[in-house]
């Protein structure tokens, strides 16, 4: 998972989804593509979720995985937020919020190492 590609999907549904994703952006002629690559994220509240990678602008893909959630009534997590705090760190964090439809119900914080080419690690999680 590079960059901010700290979206994801509930467990089951990752297939569907995707599917869905890729054939409505093409047919609204939008420039994105997703794609699972076999990880997954357990959280305490919220269960697991299969982690997307996707290409393309980051208000497309945010739109997309919201409709996915209303329209499958499934559980996302839409990344890619973060603080504007300038802090120099040991690590990269993101915070996403997870979705159900169009309710927020809860928000979690990744962290990855700031060198190389690691996965997203699920720091906290907490419920709205």
């Amino acid at each position: 998972m590079a960059g901010s590609e700290t979206f994801g999907v509930e467990s089951g549904f990752e297939e569907r989804v995707l599917e869905w994703m890729n054939s409505d952006a093409k047919k609204r002629k939008l420039k994105f593509e997703a794609r699972s690559y076999g990880y997954s994220i357990s959280t305490e509240n919220f269960g697991t979720f299969e982690m997307l990678s996707w290409i393309g602008d980051v208000k497309v893909a945010r739109s997309l995985i919201t409709k996915a959630s209303k329209r499958f009534k499934v559980r996302v997590i839409e990344g890619g937020y973060r603080t504007k705090e300038k802090v120099l760190k040991r690590k990269k964090t993101d915070y996403a919020m997870v979705r159900k439809g169009d309710r927020v119900i809860g928000h979690l914080e990744f962290s990855s190492s700031l060198f190389g080419d690691t996965k997203w690690k699920l720091e906290t999680e907490e419920r709205k």
